[in-house]
């Protein structure tokens, strides 16, 4: 999942720091959004909602790293749609108040994945 786009002219570490929090406030977004969409994915509260977003971007994070594959449905085609609705379905054990089925895990990765394309900008990290 590619957890929202962010375009930074530098790439300094204090630039980083900003485009890591720049994706999670993207991520939190376009998560909400997602839910909202999405029968059978429910987040309860505001926070559930924040930790769900950087635990999403960590998940992102750590794939992106050791595998360099971005779970981006329409990234890497039918793999990136995998690794979305698994990163959004065990987000759920890590999270508490965030709770989605595996059939609304796809839906969500689906509806994510369209969010996010449709969002300006473009991911630098």
């Amino acid at each position: 999942m590619i957890m929202g786009k962010l375009i930074l002219g530098t790439t300094s570490g204090t630039s980083t720091a900003w485009q890591i929090i720049g994706r999670m406030i993207a991520a939190a977004v376009v998560l909400a959004i997602t839910a909202f969409f999405t029968p059978g994915f429910t987040i309860n509260n505001i926070w559930s909602l924040v930790i769900a977003a950087i635990v999403l971007t960590i998940l992102d994070y750590l794939i992106v790293k050791l595998t360099n594959l971005h779970a981006s449905p329409f990234g890497k085609g039918f793999v990136g749609f995998i690794l979305s609705a698994v990163i959004l379905y065990v987000t759920q054990f890590f999270v508490a108040g965030y709770s989605i089925s595996w059939l609304s895990a796809i839906i969500g990765a689906l509806i994510y994945g369209i969010i996010d394309y449709i969002m300006p900008g473009e991911q630098k990290m």
